[in-house]
C-alpha cells in the first residue's frame, strides 16, 4: 500500500446536518403535505368526544412525528433502489443517491434509524395512552408503504400502490387515536379510498415526463404501457372516482357539514383546473397541475374536514 504524501489530508465525511440537509432536499420533505392533512383528519374523526383536549393532541403530535419518519422511510428505500434508473434519467441523475453525492451506506443507516425511531415513537402510543396497536403494526406499515418503489417493475398498477401507500395515512392515524373508529366511522374508509384514486390520478401524470425513459427501461407506468391520450383519460376517471368518493365520505359523518361541502367543491374545482391546464399547455403545466394543485387539494380538504368535526 502506498503512503499518502506527508501533509495530504483526506477529504472529511459530511457531517449529521449536512447529510440531513442532503436527505431532506432528496426526498423532498416539503410533499409531506400530501399525506399529512389526511392522516390530521383522520386522527379528528377517530377522536371520542370525551377525549380531553391535551391528550389528544400529545396524540396528533405523535402522528405527525410518525409520518415524517415513515415517509423519509418510504422515500430513502425509493431512492436507493432506483439509484441506477435514475443515473441514467436526465431528469433524476443529479439525486442524492443517483449522483454519489450520498453513498448507499449511507441510506442504509437513514433507513436503519428512520426504522428505530418510528418504532420508538409508535410504542409511545403504548406507553402514554395503552394503546398497543401502532407497535404492533410498525412493521407491517413500513413494509407497505415501501413496496411501491419496486412495483412499477413489473405492473402498471404501481400508481395505484402509491395511492395505497398514501392512503394508509388517514386508517393508521385513526388506529392510534381509537382502533375502534375504523368500525364506528365509515367516512375514514371513504376518504382512504378517496386518496388511492386521487393520488393515483396525479401520479399517472406525474409519470407522463418520463414515457420515454420508462420504455428504454422497460419500467411498467400507464403512460408508458398504455400511451399518453389512454393515460390521461385514466387520471381523469380516477379523479372522477375520488370525487365521488368524498361525496360519500360527507354524506356518511354526521360531523361534516357545510365547509366540509365548500372543500368537497373546491377539490372538484382544482381537479378539473389540473386537467385543464395539462390539456392546454401538457407537460410545460406539469409542475402547476401535480404540484400546486394537489397540495391545494390536500391542506384545503383536510382543513374543511377538521374544522367541520370541530363546528
Amino acid at each position: 500500500m502506498t503512503a499518502a504524501p506527508l501533509g495530504t489530508i483526506s477529504p472529511p465525511s459530511p457531517g449529521l446536518a449536512p447529510t440531513l440537509r442532503t436527505v431532506a432536499s432528496d426526498i423532498k420533505l416539503a410533499h409531506s403535505v400530501f399525506a399529512l392533512p389526511f392522516a390530521v383528519l383522520g386522527a379528528f374523526l377517530a377522536r371520542p368526544e370525551a377525549s380531553p383536549w391535551p391528550r389528544f393532541l400529545g396524540q396528533l403530535a405523535l402522528i405527525i412525528l410518525c409520518m415524517v419518519l415513515a415517509r423519509t422511510w418510504a422515500m430513502v428505500v425509493n431512492r436507493l433502489a432506483d439509484r441506477a434508473l435514475d443515473a441514467r434519467n436526465p431528469r433524476t441523475k443529479n439525486r442524492a443517491f443517483a449522483s454519489g453525492k450520498l453513498s448507499p451506506t449511507t441510506g442504509v443507516v437513514v433507513l436503519v434509524s428512520c426504522n428505530l425511531l418510528f418504532l420508538a415513537a409508535a410504542s409511545l402510543f403504548w406507553f402514554f395512552f395503552r394503546n398497543p396497536w401502532p407497535v404492533i403494526l410498525a412493521e407491517a406499515v413500513l413494509l407497505w408503504i415501501a413496496f411501491y418503489s419496486f412495483t412499477k417493475r413489473f405492473t402498471w398498477l404501481c400508481h395505484v400502490f402509491l395511492g395505497g401507500a398514501l392512503a394508509a395515512a388517514p386508517l393508521a392515524a385513526a388506529i392510534a387515536i381509537d382502533p375502534a373508529a375504523l368500525a364506528a366511522t365509515h367516512a375514514l374508509w371513504y376518504l382512504a379510498g378517496m386518496v388511492v384514486l386521487w393520488v393515483a390520478g396525479f401520479d399517472i401524470i406525474y409519470a407522463l415526463q418520463d414515457v420515454d425513459i420508462d420504455r428504454a427501461e422497460r419500467l411498467w407506468s400507464v403512460p408508458s404501457r398504455l400511451g399518453i391520450p389512454a393515460a390521461l383519460w385514466l387520471s381523469r376517471a380516477m379523479h372522477a372516482g375520488a370525487a365521488a368518493l368524498l361525496i360519500l365520505a360527507c354524506r356518511s359523518e354526521p360531523r361534516f357539514g357545510l365547509i366540509f361541502a365548500v372543500g368537497i367543491t373546491l377539490v372538484v374545482a382544482l381537479l378539473i383546473a389540473e386537467h385543464v391546464v395539462l390539456a392546454k399547455r401538457g407537460k410545460a403545466g406539469l409542475d402547476m397541475a401535480f404540484f400546486t394543485i394537489n397540495g391545494v387539494v390536500s391542506c384545503g380538504l383536510g382543513i374543511a374536514g377538521c374544522l367541520d368535526t370541530l363546528v
